[in-house]
Order: structure tokens, then sequence, then C-alpha cells
């Protein structure tokens, strides 16, 4: 009987580093088509019935304004060895492209989101549960960076954001969320020692699913 996928999920605060550590597991197996990687931010809500100014107004710090539903139900076809149509967000627009992306089995998905550990349902179909814990001034300078240069947007505005919404719904809903976490990495993609440890994991992952 084949194993079921192995889903490994990575919670933490924005711009911790979830993304560069998941993408640092993903590039050393990249060309096998043995692992990919899930974004949930692309499972936030559409938002097209919406005007454009309202959109902007949206939590986007807020487990609701996730499509949770969605993503439960994907993640237990790809679990399951299923074939998906993942939606895709686009930030400009502030609600989902109408392209999509389709995602085959794979032996190992990496789910990578602020709220992966939050979410019992989420929590439920991962195998690992991993939490990047990362000072709160560093993960504000890289969102700030980050925002500026690839989004395009003011300093008041990210200030503004992280003020009103960020920081009280890292608060409220992420930090406690380590509680549930198998690791807690600091620093994410910057700590190599993690990343070699979970790329030794996943390598025996996939040796035991190629020996199956």
């Amino acid at each position: 009987m084949k194993q079921q996928t192995v889903i490994i999920g990575i919670a933490g605060g924005s711009a911790s580093g979830k993304t560069s550590l998941a993408k640092q597991l993903y590039d050393y197996f990249q060309g096998n088509h043995k692992v990919k990687i899930v974004k949930q931010d692309d499972y936030y809500k559409d938002q097209s019935h919406l005007s454009y100014e309202k959109r902007v107004e949206t939590n986007y710090d807020h487990p609701l304004a996730f499509d949770t539903d969605l993503l439960v139900e994907q993640l237990q076809k790809l679990k399951n060895g299923e074939r998906i149509e993942k939606p895709i967000y686009d930030y400009t627009l502030h609600t989902r492209s109408q392209k999509t992306e389709v995602i085959e089995g794979r032996d190992i998905i990496i789910l990578e989101g602020i709220f992966v550990l939050a979410e019992q349902r989420v929590r439920e179909l991962c195998d690992i549960l991993i939490y990047v814990d990362t000072d709160s001034d560093i993960r504000f300078i890289r969102r700030l960076k980050r925002d500026m240069e690839e989004r395009g947007r003011s300093l008041d505005s990210i200030c503004s954001q992280y003020l009103e919404t960020v920081r009280p719904m890292h608060e409220q809903f992420i930090e406690p969320s380590k509680k549930f976490a198998h690791l807690i990495i600091p620093e994410g993609g910057h700590n190599q020692v993690a990343v070699d440890l979970l790329i030794t994991k996943m390598k025996s992952i996939i040796d035991e699913k190629e020996k199956s």
C-alpha cells in the first residue's frame, strides 16, 4: 500500500524566515519532483466582489482572512496523492488571481504560512510542525524592506499596518501557536544547522517511500 504524502508545516510571524526556510529545503530536492511548496497566503479569500478600497482595508493578519475550508480540502487531497488546482493570490489587486496552479501528488508537501500551527484542522493534516522564531525587531525590518521593494508600499502604510494589525494579531494568534511545534527554529532559513537536519529527515522520508 502506498504511503500517504508527508506534510511539513512551517509557521511563524510575518518576515520571520518561513519562506527562506521552505525555499532552501525545496531547492535541495528541486528537479526530482518529490517535494512541493504550498503557500498559505494563496488561500486568502476571494475579494473580487469588493471595491479595491474595501479590499485594502481587510485585516490580512487575521485567521478569518483565509479560506481555510479550501486549504484543508486541498491538503487532504494532496495527502492522498491526488491532484489539486491551487488558487493564486494577486497582492497588487488584493484578491485572487484568475490563474491557478495545478499540483500533482508529491512525496513531501512543505506548507508555509503564519497560521499553519494556529489552525487545528490544518495542524492535524501536518506530520511535522515547525515554528520559525525570530525577534520582532528583525521581523519588522525585513517586512519593511520587502513591502517597499517588492510591493511598492509607502513607509507610513507599512508602519500603520504593523501597529494596527500585524503586531496585535501576532501576539493574539501566532505567538501562542508556538506550543504546538515539534521543532522551534530560530532565524528560519538563516539557521543552517536546522536546514541540514531537516534535509536529512526529508531524505529519509523519500528513501522510505521509494522502498515501499
